[in-house]
């Protein structure tokens, strides 16, 4: 019998793009359940002022995953510097809010590279060493544009529904190694970016809250609480879920 089912003391958890946004407050919530840290971003300067927000046995890596030759260099570095890697959250992402026909390919490419295949290659060499331990969580952060159409984001909404076939893929090859994979689909969550892309566009505002269900937006600490959900043991026998984070906006008419 577990004393607290939803603790993570003594896990090492890998969060990428953890410095700002909902990577930081994934980050607070994983640190605050018991595990070491280890946040991953391009900005040092943002990554140690994060830093400072979580306890004294996390730590940070600079480092951009879309060089995707890099990745098992880091993973081995992490895992020497701070110990195996227990918990992966895939939060790194870039966005590109353009209509398809303005698109072009390289924009497309370079989309599809950060959102997926960085994401793909990150969690295959964390995977690796989670076989070998037969224990492990990794986390995709997936998004409501994988889950419905939302126009202007067609690269973005690409990559993010290419995630749950990577996702149930995955889930095919790991979890006889009783290493599981989940998917988080955040809804509107609140930030500074948010408010100010939102208040520039008082229609689009309009759509959004009448689309959510419930009477608010999200906060970083809802999806890093549902992160701490899937990571910990009370989620023992959970694999495979597409869990939307969202206030109903996925259902809601």
């Amino acid at each position: 019998m577990i004393n607290n089912p939803f603790s993570l003391e003594g896990k090492v958890a890998l969060v990428t793009g953890g410095g700002t946004g909902l990577g930081l407050g994934i980050s607070k919530c994983l640190n605050a359940a018991g595990a070491k840290v280890i946040i991953v971003g391009r900005r040092e300067d943002v990554l140690k002022e994060a830093l400072k927000t979580l306890d004294e046995k996390c730590n940070y890596i600079v480092n951009d995953i879309s060089n995707l030759k890099q990745i098992p260099v880091m993973v081995k570095q992490i895992e020497d510097d701070f110990g195996a890697i227990d918990i992966l959250v895939n939060n790194a992402g870039i966005h590109l809010k353009k209509w398809a026909n303005d698109t072009s390919d390289e924009e497309f490419a370079k989309v599809i590279q950060t959102n997926l295949l960085s994401v793909f290659a990150l969690s295959r060499e964390c995977g690796k060493r989670m076989v070998e331990r037969k224990s492990g969580s990794i986390i995709l952060i997936s998004s409501m544009a994988a889950l419905f159409g939302i126009d202007r984001v067609i690269a973005y909404s690409t990559a993010k529904t290419a995630l749950t076939g990577l996702m149930n893929s995955l889930v095919t090859e790991y979890s006889k190694s009783n290493v599981r994979i989940n998917a988080i689909a955040p809804g509107w969550i609140e930030s500074q970016m948010f408010f100010n892309a939102i208040n520039a566009d008082p229609d689009r505002k309009a759509k959004i809250e009448n689309r959510i269900a419930m009477d608010s937006f999200g906060k970083p600490e809802d999806i890093g609480n549902a992160a701490v959900y899937l990571s910990s043991p009370a989620a023992r026998y959970v694999t495979g879920v597409v869990l939307p984070v969202d206030g109903g906006a996925t259902v809601n008419f």
